[in-house]
Formats: C-alpha cells, sequence, structure tokens
C-alpha cells in the first residue's frame, strides 16, 4: 500500500524511512533534516491525531510546527500511525484498534528512533488521539526514555460534552450498522450517496458553506462538537482541509465509546494475548510515566473539553511525584492549536519553553 506524499516546503530535508510494524501493517516515519545536519540536537517525535496525518505540522502556507522546531535546535520525527489520512487502511475494510497503535506503531516507532539517534535526547509532541494512545504505550512501560511529553486536546481522561457523548453513543452504533466509514470530502461522495444525510445535517446552522468545513467545525461528523475555531484558519488552510482530514472509520467507534464512557484510556482487546502487554486501565498504571509531562489544551476546545485539565487534577492528586503541568492557550480550540495561522505565535511558544526546560534539566543532569 503506498503512502500519499508528504505536503510540505521543506525541500530535500525531508528523509522518509521504511517502517512496517511488527504486525505486518506498512506505517510512515519522516526525518525533518536540519540545516547542517543533527549534530547534538535532540529529536522530537511528533504524533497526529485520528484521521490527520504529518501533512497538519508541515503547512507550507503558514509557520508550521516542523519550522518552529527547527528554528529552536531540535530534529523533528513525523509519525503516520495506522489511523493516518496518507495511508488507505481508513477508507478500505482493514481494521485495527488504538490497541494495535500503543502496542505496536509507537513503541516500535520510538525505539527505532533511539536507534538512529544513539544517545541523544528524544522528545514528543502528541495531539488528541495520538496523545490517548501514547498514554496507554507509557502506562504499559513500552515506550521509555523520553525526556519531555506534550499532550495536547486529551490524554488519560477522555470527556466529551453529554450532547456528544448521547450522539455518539447511541447515533454512533445506528451509521456503524449501515457505513464503513464517514468521509470529509463530498466532493468525493457525490449527491446521491449513502452518506449525502449526514453531510445536509452537519450544514444545518453552520457559517461557512464549504461542506468539509462543517462536517469538521459545525457538528464533527455528526456527533455534535466542534474541532476548532474558524476565524484561527488561514484561508490557505481552510481549503485544504479535505486533504489534511480523512475518513473516520466506524470500526473505532466501539473502542472510542468505552473510554469516553470510562472517562480513562482503556485496553479494548481482552481475549486476545498479544495485547496482555496492555493495562487494562492506563489510569491506574500513570506511575510508570517517567517524562515531566506537559497537558496542553485550547481555552475553547469543542470536542474534547477539560479533559486535560481533568487529567492534570487527577495525575496531581494520585500521583504527587509525576512532574506534570497543564497549560491552556486562551481563544483556540483543537485542531487550530497546530493548524492555525497564528499557531506559532500563541502556541508553539509554550511548548518550544517546556522542551528546551526538559532539555536543559537533562542536560544539568
Amino acid at each position: 500500500m503506498s503512502l500519499r506524499p508528504l505536503h510540505h516546503a521543506l525541500g530535500d530535508r525531508v528523509e522518509d524511512i521504511p517502517f512496517t510494524a511488527s504486525d505486518g501493517t506498512r506505517l510512515g516515519l519522516t526525518r525533518v533534516v536540519p540545516d547542517g545536519g543533527a549534530g547534538e540536537r535532540p529529536a522530537v517525535l511528533v504524533l497526529h491525531g485520528l484521521t490527520a496525518s504529518a501533512d497538519m505540522f508541515t503547512l507550507p502556507e503558514t509557520r508550521n510546527l516542523v519550522d518552529v522546531l527547527l528554528d529552536a535546535g531540535y530534529e523533528p520525527w513525523l509519525l503516520d500511525w495506522r489511523g493516518s489520512c496518507r495511508l488507505p487502511y481508513n477508507e478500505g475494510r482493514v481494521r485495527y484498534s488504538f490497541d494495535d497503535v500503543a502496542l505496536y506503531d509507537i513503541p516500535e516507532a520510538v525505539s527505532l528512533i533511539q536507534e538512529r539517534i544513539g544517545g541523544r535526547q528524544l522528545l514528543c509532541v502528541a495531539h488528541c488521539i495520538g496523545a490517548l494512545c501514547l498514554s496507554m504505550s507509557l502506562a504499559a512501560g513500552l515506550v521509555t526514555g523520553l525526556d519531555g511529553i506534550v499532550a495536547q486536546g486529551v490524554f488519560l481522561t477522555p470527556k466529551l460534552s453529554w450532547k456528544t457523548r448521547a450522539r455518539l453513543h447511541f447515533g454512533g452504533e445506528l451509521l456503524r450498522s449501515r457505513l464503513v466509514n464517514i468521509p470529509t470530502d463530498f466532493k468525493k461522495v457525490g449527491l446521491w450517496s449513502k452518506h449525502s444525510l449526514i453531510f445536509a445535517e452537519v450544514s444545518i446552522g453552520a457559517d461557512c458553506k464549504d461542506p468539509t468545513c462543517q462536517i469538521l467545525h459545525n457538528d464533527s461528523w455528526g456527533v455534535g462538537g466542534s474541532l476548532f475555531e474558524h476565524d484561527n484558519l488561514d484561508a490557505r488552510t481552510h481549503d485544504r482541509l479535505a486533504d489534511l482530514y480523512g475518513t473516520v472509520p466506524m470500526w473505532i467507534l466501539p473502542h472510542l465509546r468505552s473510554v469516553e464512557l470510562a472517562h480513562t484510556m482503556l485496553r479494548f482487546n481482552d481475549n486476545d494475548g498479544r495485547y496482555d502487554a496492555l493495562p487494562k486501565n492506563a489510569l491506574d498504571n500513570a506511575g510508570k510515566i517517567e517524562a515531566p509531562l506537559m497537558l496542553l489544551a485550547g481555552s475553547d476546545n469543542r470536542f474534547w473539553f477539560d479533559s486535560n485539565k481533568i487529567c492534570h487534577e487527577i495525575l496531581t492528586a494520585r500521583y504527587p511525584q509525576l512532574d506534570v503541568r497543564y497549560v491552556e492557550v486562551p481563544g483556540y480550540g483543537h485542531l487550530d492549536t497546530f493548524i492555525g495561522r497564528n499557531a506559532a505565535l500563541d502556541v508553539f511558544g509554550p511548548i518550544v519553553d517546556f522542551l528546551d526546560e526538559c532539555r536543559t534539566v537533562k542536560a544539568g543532569h
């Protein structure tokens, strides 16, 4: 299965590294080589969310996260795990759960990077479901040796609004019985598609006429949330939303429903011995997290709401030995913390400050 090319303006500094997980799933791993080589720069693994891809960190139309990390003295590594829209799995019938991402994709990517960088530091910036899966990998002890972690939007304790919960749990089952996935690009769907009713529903009350924007911003995939603050996007990014975010596979809903009902990251596969390495409840094993942790969220996140604020409160109460802090960015939602036109000024600064602090502490030891 071919990997769609990464959309960027980085020239020949992008190195695509062949990477197949041990269960046979082809993934995408990209190293962005700094001018003059890596030297002693710390490496930063960056993880996207479900239906997104590494593209969200390399937007050529704005100053993106990779640009900022390079200028701050880091070497970015971008993982397209099996939920990436650069991979064809979401549009086919190859099924997976978040357990697979936590057991295979993230730990094996971390191991490969650590092997490549030798003794240099490795830090991580994770977004949305990428952060949620990372929390399980960490709780299982499958990812070690990180020197700092930024988790955006959600980490160990997912929380949705009551409206979104109801529509996810009841409407989600109805949709799952009838659809393989929910697309974001209406142009690929057509007016007479079985998906047309969903696009019609999410258009109700929308201020923007773009169908992809409506399904992401006005009523995210019909479950009642919103994935970004509309005015925070550059017009060019807005016009590329259908390329940046792909289809939502319906078979992932049962795992998402279980973790949201429990308000904690849970193992989904209880009857398959391959997944015994993962704890049933990641929060109960969160004491294994060794790296300093920054929980980041937009003040107007209308999908995961105050999930990371709650996570900070729980972790500091249950595991006072952990180095964990909560940072809230005023005026931002969820996706726009990375794809917003001013994210380099408003969001990436606190991220780099935290990474620099972790870098300094490590150097001091």
